[in-house]
C-alpha cells in the first residue's frame, strides 16, 4: 500500500525553505523561481535507490531546493526485520538531514513509501500502488543498483538489468510523465579508452542475457561468468552495460535520458562539506590509510582519478531531468535521440592517483584520528612485485604477529581476517587505479551553459571549478567524523598520540633494519 509515513493531512502541500508554505502554493508568486524549480513545481517524483548514498543526497536536494514538489515516492523493501516505514524514517535519521529539519520541518509530509523490491518481478509493486504511481508521477529517477562489484551474476542481472526494464515498463503506463533519468556509470564502457556520450554495443544483447540467466542454474552461470565478462572487470560494470541496452530498446516514445557518473564520493558543499556514509572506492583507501591499516595501493600515480562529489552529481541529475523534458518537448523528430550525460573529472582540472596519495598523507598528518592503530604510511605502487612484497611484509606479517599476541592474552584474533577483506577491496579498485579513460562531456558542458545564472548557483555541477585541495581536506575530515565516529574536537589529543606512533614507527624501522643486517651477516658468515 502506498501511504505517507507521516500524517496525510498536509500531503501535497509544498513547504518553503523556512518550513512555512512556499510561494508556489499560495496562489500568487511572491518571489521569482528558477527554470528548474518551475519544472519541478507541483510535480510528483518516483525514486528507486532512495535509501542509498546517492539517493539520500538526491532526496535532500529536491526537498531543499525544489520546495514546489508535491510528493516524493520512494521504492523501499523490508530488510532485516524492519518494515518500509522504519527504513524510510532511518533515511532521515542521518546527520546530513539535521540542518534541513530545522529549516524545513514539514518535509516529511511529502515523503511517501512504496513497498517494492528490485529482486522481484515488476519491482514487487502491488496493483494498487502501481495505479497510484501511474496516475500521479511526473518525474522518475532510477538509481537502484547493487554496488557490490563481485556480486553473483544472477543477482546483478536481476537488480541492475531486469529491474531497469521493469522501471521502464512502469514509466510507459505513467499518464503524466515528463522526464525519466536512468543512472548508469562511466565505466560501463571500460574496454574503450575514449567514452563518448552515446550508446555502444553491449557485451551481449539484453534479451539474450536475460534469457540465459533465467534458464541456466546458479552453479552453471557462476562457472561461465568469467567467459561472459570477457573484457569487463566485474559483474557490476558488465550488467550496467547490459542495462544500457535495455534503456536503448525500451524507451521508445518516452522522455528518457541516461546519466553516467564517475566514482561518486563525498559532498563538496551540500548539506555539509565532506559528508559520506560508506567505505566504497577511494573512501576505503583514505580510511584504511588514516587508521594505519592500509600501507600499499596498486595504482599508477600518473593516471587520473575520476572522482566526482555526490552533491555535484545530484545537481547534474536534477538538471538533466529538466533538459530531457525540454529536448523531448521541442524535438521535431518522431523518435528523439536518448541523451546521455557523462559526468566525470574535467581534463583541465583533474587529480591523479599520485596527487590523491600525497594529499591524503598531508591531511592525515594534519587531522589524525584517535582510531589509528599505527602511523599513516602508505604509497601507490604501480609495480606489482613491490605491491605484493608490501602486502606480505607490511600487511600480513604484522597481522600474524598481532593475532598471535591477541590469542596469547585471551582476545579474539581479528587483524588477519580484516586484511583479507581489505585485499578483496583492493583487487576491485586496482583495475580503475591502473588505467585512464578519456570521457567526452559535450552534453554535460552544454547543459551547464543552458542554465540561467540562478540555476547555476542553485544546482552547481561544473567540475571545472572544483578546488581539489579544499575538497580532499573536507573529504578526509568527513571520513573522520561520519565514518570513524571521531569528532574534530579530538584532533589535539590525536596529534599527541600521532607523535607517539611516529616515533614507534621509526623505532620499528630501526629494529627491522638491524635484524635484517644481522640476518645478512649470519648468511654471509655461513658461506664465507
Amino acid at each position: 500500500m502506498t501511504v505517507s509515513i507521516y500524517d496525510d493531512e498536509l500531503l501535497g502541500q509544498a513547504g518553503g525553505p523556512d518550513g512555512q508554505q512556499g510561494p508556489m502554493t499560495t496562489g500568487k508568486i511572491e518571489q521569482k523561481i528558477t527554470e528548474i524549480q518551475q519544472f519541478y513545481d507541483k510535480c510528483s517524483v518516483f525514486i528507486t535507490g532512495g535509501t542509498g548514498f546517492l539517493g539520500k543526497t538526491l532526496i535532500y536536494k529536491l526537498l531543499t531546493s525544489c520546495p514546489g514538489i508535491e510528493n516524493i515516492f520512494l521504492l523501499v523493501r523490508s530488510k532485516r526485520g524492519k518494515d518500509i516505514f522504519s527504513r524510510v524514517e532511518e533515511i532521515f535519521d542521518d546527520a546530513m538531514f539535521d540542518k534541513m529539519k530545522q529549516t524545513c520541518p514539514k518535509y516529511d509530509h511529502k515523503i511517501r513509501a512504496v513497498a517494492g523490491d528490485c529482486m522481484q518481478p515488476g519491482l514487487g509493486i502491488s496493483p494498487s500502488d502501481r495505479e497510484v504511481l501511474t496516475e500521479n508521477v511526473n518525474i522518475v529517477f532510477h538509481l537502484a543498483a547493487t554496488v557490490r562489484f563481485d556480486e553473483k551474476m544472477k543477482t546483478a542481472m536481476q537488480i541492475n538489468v531486469k529491474a531497469c526494464r521493469d522501471v521502464l515498463d512502469l514509466c510507459h503506463d505513467m499518464k503524466r510523465l515528463k522526464s525519466v533519468i536512468y543512472v548508469s556509470t562511466a565505466y560501463t564502457q571500460c574496454p574503450q579508452s575514449v567514452v563518448d556520450e552515446r550508446f555502444y554495443d553491449p557485451p551481449m544483447e539484453s534479451e539474450k542475457m536475460i534469457h540465459l540467466t533465467d534458464c541456466v542454474t546458479d552453479g552453471m552461470i557462476e562457472k561461465i561468468t568469467p567467459v561472459l565478462l570477457d573484457k569487463w572487470p566485474n559483474t557490476y560494470t558488465f550488467t550496467k552495460a547490459i542495462a544500457e541496452d535495455v534503456v536503448r530498446k525500451n524507451s521508445r516514445g518516452m522522455p528518457v535520458g541516461m546519466f553516467r557518473p564517475g566514482i561518486v564520493i563525498a559532498t563538496y558543499q551540500e548539506p555539509v562539506p565532506g559528508w559520506i556514509d560508506n567505505f566504497y572506492g577511494p573512501t576505503g583507501v583514505i580510511a584504511g590509510a588514516g587508521t594505519g591499516v592500509l600501507r600499499t595501493l596498486r595504482a599508477d600515480p600518473t593516471k587520473v582519478a575520476n572522482m566526482v562529489p555526490v552533491d555535484l552529481c545530484v545537481n547534474g541529475i536534477i538538471a538533466s531531468a529538466w533538459d530531457i523534458a525540454e529536448r523531448f518537448r521541442t524535438e521535431i523528430l518522431p523518435d528523439p535521440e536518448i541523451p546521455i550525460y557523462n559526468f566525470c573529472t574535467e581534463p583541465n582540472n583533474c587529480i591523479t592517483w599520485g596527487d590523491f596519495t600525497h594529499t591524503t598523507i598531508k591531511f592525515g598528518s594534519m587531522y589524525p584520528t584517535m582510531k589509528a592503530i599505527w602511523y599513516l604510511c602508505y604509497a601507490s605502487n604501480p609495480n606489482i612485485v613491490l605491491h605484493y612484497l608490501s602486502i606480505i611484509f607490511l600487511h600480513y606479517a604484522p597481522a600474524v604477529l598481532c593475532d598471535i599476541i591477541a590469542v596469547l592474552i585471551g582476545r579474539k584474533p581479528r587483524l588477519l581476517r580484516s586484511y583479507k577483506k581489505i585485499h578483496r577491496f583492493m583487487d576491485v579498485i586496482e583495475y580503475f587505479s591502473m588505467r585512464e579513460w578519456q570521457f567526452k562531456m559535450d552534453n554535460m558542458n552544454g547543459l551547464w551553459r543552458k542554465l540561467s545564472s540562478a540555476d547555476q548557483k542553485l544546482f552547481f555541477f561544473d567540475m571545472r571549478q572544483i578546488n581539489w585541495d579544499y575538497f580532499l581536506e573536507q573529504y578526509f575530515c568527513g571520513i573522520r567524523r561520519y565514518l570513524l565516529n571521531d569528532p574534530m574536537e579530538t584532533v589535539p589529543q590525536a596529534v599527541i598520540r600521532w607523535n607517539r606512533l611516529y616515533w614507534l614507527h621509526q623505532a620499528t624501522k630501526v629494529i627491522v633494519l638491524l635484524l635484517l643486517y644481522k640476518l645478512v651477516m649470519s648468511v654471509w658468515g655461513m658461506f664465507s
